[in-house]
Formats: structure tokens, C-alpha cells, sequence
């Protein structure tokens, strides 16, 4: 089984060391995890990004196995950024970094961590991004889901839209390890009644590239998205009584 080292450092160098150790040691692949959040006015969108290019770039340089790049939805021209990291050197992407965000105590005031397992809905996002990238990026460069998956159908969907990995974390620690079977029985079930001989074959056939209305991952239309939640109210009616 494939060994993948992920690694979050703060500094170019610490970035490049840690990458050469996590090789020396027998990393199969290498994950950056690059998590940080930009709160210094003084530096701009642009001086942000040629940081993180740089350092893809660098650790690229310094490492032979494969390398992949976990990103957050938060760059102001995601699709353009992607394209530059994998042009500085990542053979992979995966979307997206779920930040964890501090809460408040109000007893003592203080600031506190507080973890949150991931929700189905979460994948909507990762889903709607490797959609478009995909036919983009081309079928060189490899794209991992996380976030939101729980179950089979989940799985699919990431797959679908084009995701060469579905990764679930939230899943496994809720459920106990046995879930990965589940999900994978799942995913297995829905391939068979709708006549799918391989994961190749579904693969990315609903990317933005393939589906009837393409736009429609670029844009939501709002009465329709109110609709939704309407129209599943009222079936929840139906079938309570």
C-alpha cells in the first residue's frame, strides 16, 4: 500500500528538509499542505501566491517521487492558480484545505479550538471546482476530492465530476474503519445497476466538459436553489404521514 507523507512547514527551508527526510524515508508520494491565513494587510493577493509557487517550485526541485498540492478555496483566481501550480511542479492537486476555525469560550473569553467532522454538503464545493478544472487540467494531472465524504454515493460524485481520488477522514473516525467497506459496497451497487463496467469508464463523464448545461457549475440559480429546499420540505411532509 502507498505510503503519502503530507507536510505543513513555515519556512521555505523547513518546507525543503522535511520534504527530502519524508523521501529518505520512504514516502511513496508527498502532500504539501499549504495552510496559511493571510491577514497581513501589507501583503497582496499576488505576493501570496509567488510565495506559494515558489516554494511548489522549490520543493519540486528537491524531491524525486510524486507531488501533490492541497490547496484552499480562498485564491481570488483559483482556476489560474491551479494551472501555475501544477506549471511549478505539482503532478496533483487536492481540493480543498479545510481550515479549522477557533470558537469563543464565553466564560473565560478565550479563544479555543474546536473540531467539527465534515458534513455531506461540504463536498459541493471540492465537486463543483474539480468539475471545472478537470477538462482544464487534463488527464495528466491527477485531482483528489476531501471534504464531505461519507458514503458511497459521495464517492461517485467526486469521481464523476472528474476526481481521480475521493479521500474521507470524517467517515472513518465517526463509523470505525469498517466504513470504508460500506462505502466501497455502495459505490460498487450504484456501478452495477447503472451498467458501469470501471471507476475509468465513469470517470469525469459529468465534468463541466460533459455535461448537458456546462454553465450550470459556474452559476446557481437562486429560485431554483430555494426551490430545492422547498420541494425537499415538502416531500419530508409526505413521507411522515
Amino acid at each position: 500500500m502507498p505510503g503519502i507523507a503530507s507536510r505543513n512547514a513555515s519556512t521555505p527551508g523547513g518546507w525543503v528538509r522535511y520534504a527530502r527526510l519524508m523521501q529518505d524515508a520512504g514516502a511513496d508520494a508527498l502532500e504539501l499542505n499549504l495552510y496559511h491565513l493571510a491577514a497581513d494587510p501589507d501583503r497582496s493577493a499576488s505576493d501570496m501566491e509567488a510565495r506559494d509557487l515558489a516554494l511548489v517550485a522549490a520543493v519540486r526541485g528537491a524531491v524525486t517521487i510524486p507531488l501533490a498540492v492541497k490547496l484552499s478555496p480562498y485564491y481570488s483566481a483559483l482556476a489560474s492558480f491551479a494551472r501555475s501550480v501544477v506549471g511549478a511542479g505539482a503532478d496533483g492537486l487536492v481540493l480543498f484545505n479545510r481550515f479549522y476555525q477557533p470558537d469563543l469560550d464565553l466564560e473565560s473569553l478565550d479563544v479555543v479550538p474546536r473540531l467539527e467532522l465534515s458534513r455531506p454538503s461540504e463536498l459541493r464545493l471540492p465537486m463543483r471546482w474539480i468539475a471545472i478544472l478537470r477538462p482544464q487540467l487534463g488527464p495528466d494531472v491527477s485531482i483528489a476530492a476531501t471534504s464531505g465524504v461519507h458514503g458511497g454515493t459521495d464517492a461517485l460524485k467526486a469521481l464523476l465530476v472528474g476526481a481521480d481520488v475521493a479521500m474521507t477522514t470524517s467517515a472513518v473516525l465517526h463509523d470505525g474503519p469498517a466504513r470504508l467497506r460500506g462505502i466501497e459496497e455502495e459505490l460498487v451497487a450504484w456501478m452495477v445497476e447503472h451498467e458501469y463496467e470501471s471507476v475509468a469508464q465513469l470517470r469525469g463523464s459529468a465534468s463541466q466538459a460533459s455535461v448537458e448545461d456546462p454553465s450550470a457549475f459556474e452559476r446557481a440559480n437562486y429560485l431554483r436553489t430555494l426551490r430545492s429546499w422547498s420541494t425537499s420540505r415538502d416531500l419530508a411532509r409526505v413521507g411522515g404521514r
